[in-house]
Parts: C-alpha cells; structure tokens; sequence
C-alpha cells in the first residue's frame, strides 16, 4: 500500500511540475502580451529573423519547436485569391478553390452603407478562414486623385469621411473571422505610374486632411491588426521602411500595435527596413535569387538582418519590436480562442454579394422614366443587349485582385434570365477588345493577334437596334492592361474601342436605349445629353448580372451614389488642372493640396457631368424642417442639426442624405463644403422621418501646417443637407464663439 501511495505521490508531482513548465503563450486564456512576452523569451536569433520575412510567395515561417503556426496571406480585397505554387505566381490547379467574387470596393463605396461594409468584410472574412488564411491584403482606401489611376477600382473613392466610415466595419467584420485585414497602401499611392520610384511632394495640411484619415480610422477605430506599406516614396524614404509614415505617423502618433507589411516588392534596403518600421518583408525579388538555393534568406530582412546582428552593428531592439507584432497577429488569428471555422462559396455568400451589388449599382440618369423596363404578358418585348461587357468575364485579371470565381452570372444571363419568356432576348458584341494572356496560368502564351473589325460590328449591332423595341447597352472598361488594371494606367478617360461612336449610333437607331457602364473609374460621356438612361454598374463579382437585373427591371429600387466625380473632360480633375501627374518620373507634387474632387469642382465653380454622391432613384424624396439645436457653441461643445425626409413619390425606396459643412469665412482657403456624416435610410411611400447628425470640433477644424496640429476658428459655420455635393436641398447656420 506504501508503494502504490509513493507512485501515486510521486505522478501527482511530476503532473504539477509539468503543468507549470506548460508556455504562458499557449494559454488562451491569458492575455495577449503576457503570451507575446513568454513566447519571444523563448526564440533563438535565428527562429527571430526567420518570422519577420516570407518563406514562400505569400507565407512566413512560424516556429515548430514552440507550436507557434505559419502566417499565411491571400489577396483581397474582392474574394480570395486561387491557391498559387510555392515559389510562382502562377495558380497551383486546386480544385476547391473557386471563390465567390464579391463587387469592387467601388462599389461598396457606393452603397454609402455601413450595414453593407459590415456584411462585406464578414463574408469575405469566412472566406478567407475557411481556406484558413490569416491575412487578408484588402482593404485599400488609397484616394481618388485622377481618374487614370489603374487601381481606383480597388478603394473606396475621393472623400476620406466616406472611405473612413466604410472602411471601419469592413475591418471588423473581417476580423471577428480571426483573420487579420491588412488595409493598404500607406500612403499616397494614388497612381500606378513610376509607382516603385515616384516620391510624392504634398504639404502636412493635404495629407492629415485627405490621404491619411481613412488610414488613421482603421486604426484608431477599426483596430485593424496589419498595415500594408506603399511601393512610392514620400519625402525621398520608399513608403514601406519610411519613418515620418510608420515610426512617428502610424505607430507613435496612432499607436498601431499591429504588424506592417511590405508590399510585394516594396523593400529595399536592409538598415532603412530595421531602423523605419517595417516589421514583415514579402515579395522582395532580385536577380540573384533566380539561382540561389534558398531565395528568401536573401531577403533584406533575412541573412543580412542577420549578419549585421552577429557584427555587432545594428543591436536586437528593433527586432524584438518586429517579432512581438509577429506574435501579437499570430495569437490574435491562428492561434486565437474560439477561432470560427469559417464558410467558403456558400449561397450566404451568394447572397451577400447580391445585396450589396444591388445597393451599389448607380443609376446616373433616367429621362421620362426609361426605367425600369415594363414587360408584358399579352406582347413580348424584343429587348437588345449591345457590348462586350456584358458577356465578358470580368472577375479575372487587373492585377492582385484578380479571381478564380465558383461562377459569374454576365449582365446578358442575368437580363435573359430576369425576362424569361416575357421577351425575347438576342445580344450583338458591337465592339470588341483583344484578347490577352490569362493572368497567373502557368506557361500562358499570348493569344494569337486578330485582326478586330470594329465597324463592321457597329454597323451590325445598329441594324439589330434599329428592330428591337428596346435596347440594353453595356460596356465601359475592362480588365486589361491600361484600362482598370494593376501596374498600369489609363491613358485617357474616353472609352475604349469606340465605344463612344457605338453608343451615338445605337442612340440614332434606337432612342429606347440605356447605356451601363461597367468601370472602377469615371469617363467621359459625349453621349451623356441624347441618351434617356445611364447605369453605373461598376465591377460586381459574382451575381453582377442578377444585381444589374434586378435593378434595370424594377426588382431593386437603386440606391447607390457615387463616390467620386464624374467630370466632362480630363482637364476637370484638379491634378491635370494642375498639370501634376503623373509628375516628371521622379517626383509628383499634389499642387492641389486639398482641393480633390468635388472640393475642386466647388472652389472652381466646374459643373461635373455627374457630382460625388448623385444617384437617382425610382421614387422621390423632399428635405425640409433643417433645424441646428444650439445657434452658439464653444469650441468643446457639440451642436446636433437635424432635417426631415419624406418619400413622395410612388414606391419604397432608401435615400442618402449626406451633410457637408461650409466654414463661412476662414483664415486660409478651405472648401466651400465638407462631407462630414451620412446616413442611408428606407422610406415607404409617404413615411417621413427625421435624421439627426452631432458635429463637433473634429468636424470643423482643419490641419494647421505652421503649428502642425488641427485648429478650429470661431465664426460661422453652415450645415449642409443634400442628396449629392451638387444637390443640397436645406441648410442651417451656427456659430463658433
């Protein structure tokens, strides 16, 4: 009985021991930086270096002695990316994963809805855990300066409240996945021009005012786990190893706790990399890892991180601050409590994507009302569809955003579908753009050139138009090089492959003609004033034909507005105003300063073709009632305005009502209104209700360059009540002591 007590006494022992030599880091139950501290006191030098930089195309190394997982990332920010080989771009040939692609964040801008940011980065979130991803590269919300920027399709348009309040819940929606977003490019990446090498000269006040706010709230108030650094340069530092942008902007003035990501290839240079922020190094090529053994030792923040170390020149600090927000994004994903499973390709998604393109889709113009489109049981409808775009495939290529997608319903399936047997549905390609090499394939060879007889189409989809009772065109941009399209920009905002002279045509032949525009960018439209409706139908993924559908036949009442100008002509925008882009190869200066889109069109009384936040809808609302509840306040006060809104026209629909605030007189050129609070409501026919906005001090400041810091003037000031930038309907006035 002794001896059996003695074992007993001796296993309860060994079992105490063990459980207190068990690691604080993989307790869950323990805070975060208590697991971060007890995790990095236990790693060599060499498990240090190997975490802070890739050790295949899109993965880092974790460290297997301690149980501590690899970080894996995927492209974003509209579905995630097809499954590549190890040390290629090209796609591995998987056969489980097609994505559902979700609409461009253009799109997602333009529903001008929280709810739908929120249900965008939840669905996108389940996504990426599902193919068990822990970063997301997405979202991007770099601003719309030029129309020619072949990204723009990627952020989320020209005004930082908008980009600011979208981008937020879009974060916590994919966050609550346990996977990282990563919201990119800091900063100032507002062209693909010279983008490895231009370094962009802009003054404080344009920065804090428009280029850093939708940055500054996805850390400040969507807690976002990763950065993303820019390729350009900023005061002659490259934006991924900058100091002014990650030391003293981004981790001590923010006090991001996070982990900063190079772009792909956006490093360069060892010590800057140390010394200037950069805490995770991907994508770095140079031509002697073409036959190195191990390439990614190579990288800057690799063996000569290392080497340096070991000689004494560069200390730990820096690196023991890298790997602690290494370990911060490892234990706030992969090795997190309660970590969902995730969902991926699923009808929920489906779904998601649907609604959301819905609300984006913008509806420009609508003459007599064109639309919806009638269909009638006793006479079917001969209805036309004209264009390329609207059979083409349009989620693959443009660069990273590109999509391997479970499906994609064109514009032509979708209208075919809607109408059933209530009309007769036929299509004429009317133009065509070449064919191109498909995007990450391996050994993907250039189509061979074929001669495109562009009249010859015109010519017969306008005798197709000239005996159908209604014609449906859509074209616009596409994802090929130098259209919206990733390392390249447009070189003009015309239309493509004579687009605009196809359109005038179908508008003789056919005067029940509606013309979509599929694009991530304005363009111009010389059309504009003899066509009866326009549709922006923007870049939507999966259900794009389902959602343009639906809205062109009344299903969906519109509801989108958009988040950028639509200018007449080039020399509209202000940077071409300007005459400063794409600058000289080595530097573009923002001669601008904060004067970018509509705040140019007011200061310059330009009347746009289309202004920021117009889109018509199928019934009609009318303002009224702008009350302010205080006629003085203080500068630490707060002042709530308030105006009522009624639907009075002949069915439900959502209306945004966006307030801008106009400093009346001010010390120093401000723009004539600011966009400062939105919210989107629904409204049956006849329902009015009362929105409400508080303003306060961060509302009615602006970036003092001389103190370098935000000031507010007394005086007086004006809230604006309006449908867009171009239409305000009411307006009250306050003033500042």
């Amino acid at each position: 009985m002794k001896i059996k007590l003695t074992a007993v006494a001796v296993f309860i022992g060994i079992f105490f021991a063990s459980a207190q030599e068990k690691p604080v880091y993989l307790n869950v139950d323990k805070p975060i930086e208590e697991r971060v501290e007890d995790a990095l006191k236990r790693m060599t030098l060499e498990e240090k270096i190997a975490v802070i930089h890739a050790q295949s195309k899109f993965s880092s190394a974790g460290v297997p002695r301690l149980g501590i997982p690899e970080n894996w990332a995927t492209d974003g920010p509209h579905g995630i990316r097809a499954e590549v080989f190890w040390d290629e771009w090209n796609i591995a040939g998987w056969t489980n994963d097609s994505c559902i692609a979700f609409p461009a964040l253009t799109c997602l801008a333009a529903t001008w809805n929280t709810d739908m940011a929120a249900l965008y980065g939840k669905s996108i979130g389940e996504e990426a855990r599902y193919r068990n991803k822990n970063i997301l590269l997405g979202p991007g919300v770099n601003i719309y300066r030029t129309p020619l920027n072949g990204r723009n399709f990627e952020y989320m348009g020209e005004d930082p409240c908008l980009a600011s309040k979208m981008v937020v819940p879009y974060i916590k929606g994919v966050q609550e996945n346990g996977v990282a977003a990563c919201v990119k490019h800091f900063a100032l990446n507002n062209q693909e021009t010279d983008r490895y090498k231009v370094n962009v000269n802009i003054d404080d006040r344009a920065l804090n005012e428009i280029y850093l706010p939708a940055f500054k709230a996805a850390v400040k108030e969507g807690d976002v786990w990763a950065v993303m650094g820019a390729y350009n340069k900023y005061m002659g530092e490259q934006a991924s190893h900058n100091k002014v942008l990650l030391n003293d902007i981004l981790k001590k003035e923010w006090q991001f706790d996070g982990v900063v990501i190079s772009d792909w290839d956006g490093t360069h240079d060892t010590k800057q990399a140390i010394h200037n922020g950069l805490d995770m190094e991907f994508g770095t090529w140079r031509k002697e890892m073409e036959t190195a053994p191990k390439p990614y030792n190579l990288y800057y923040l690799a063996n000569p991180y290392y080497e340096l170390i070991k000689k004494g020149e560069v200390g730990t600090e820096e690196l023991d601050d890298k790997v602690r927000r290494v370990l911060r994004l490892v234990f706030r994903t992969n090795m997190a409590k309660d970590r969902p499973f995730g969902s991926f390709g699923s009808p929920e998604h489906s779904q998601a994507a649907r609604k959301i393109a819905e609300e984006g889709i913008v509806l420009l113009k609508n003459k007599k009302s064109t639309l919806p489109i009638s269909l009638y049981k006793k006479k079917k409808r001969n209805i036309l569809v004209v264009g390329e775009n609207a059979v083409k495939r349009l989620t693959v290529g443009g660069g990273s955003s590109s999509l391997k997608a479970k499906y994609e319903i064109s514009p032509f399936d979708g209208i075919k579908k809607r109408a059933g047997s209530l009309a007769n549905v036929t299509y004429a390609a009317g133009y065509k753009s070449p064919a191109v090499k498909e995007q990450d394939v391996r050994d993907a060879k250039e189509p061979e050139k074929e001669t495109i007889d562009l009249k010859a189409l015109r010519n017969e989809a306008v005798r197709a138009a000239q005996k159908a009772d209604m014609v449906v065109f859509v074209g616009g941009l596409n994802k090929n090089s130098g259209q919206d399209c990733e390392d390249s920009d447009r070189a003009n905002i015309t239309l493509p492959y004579e687009q605009d002279l196809l359109i005038k045509e179908l508008l003789k032949a056919n005067k029940n003609t509606v013309v979509v525009i599929i694009s991530g960018n304005a363009v111009a439209m010389p059309w504009a004033d003899d066509a009866p409706a326009i549709v922006e139908a923007w870049y939507n993924g999966s259900e794009a034909g389902n959602a343009l559908a639906g809205v062109l036949f009344g299903d969906v009442n519109p509801s989108g507005k958009l988040p950028f100008t639509f200018f007449k002509q080039l020399k509209d925008f202000s940077a071409h105003a300007m005459g400063e882009y794409p600058g000289n190869g080595t530097n573009v200066s923002y001669r601008e300063s904060v004067f970018v889109g509509y705040r140019w069109a007011n200061r310059m009384r330009i009347k746009p073709l289309f202004g920021f936040g117009h889109g018509l809808s199928y019934t009609t609302f009318k303002y009224s009632a702008a009350r302010v509840d205080k006629k003085t306040i203080s500068a630490n006060d707060s002042v709530t305005v308030s105006v009522k809104v009624k639907n009075t026209g002949y069915r439900a629909g959502q209306e945004v009502v966006q307030l801008y605030i106009n400093d009346v007189v001010s010390a120093i050129p401000r723009p004539r209104q600011e966009l400062k609070g939105f919210q989107k409501i629904y409204l049956k026919v006849g329902e009015e209700k009362t929105l409400s906005f508080v303003i306060n001090k961060d509302d009615l400041s602006y970036y003092n360059e001389k103190h370098g810091k935000w000031i507010v003037e007394r005086g007086e000031f004006e809230a604006l009540f309006g449908s867009s930038s171009e239409d305000i309907r009411e307006k009250v006035s306050f003033k500042l002591k």
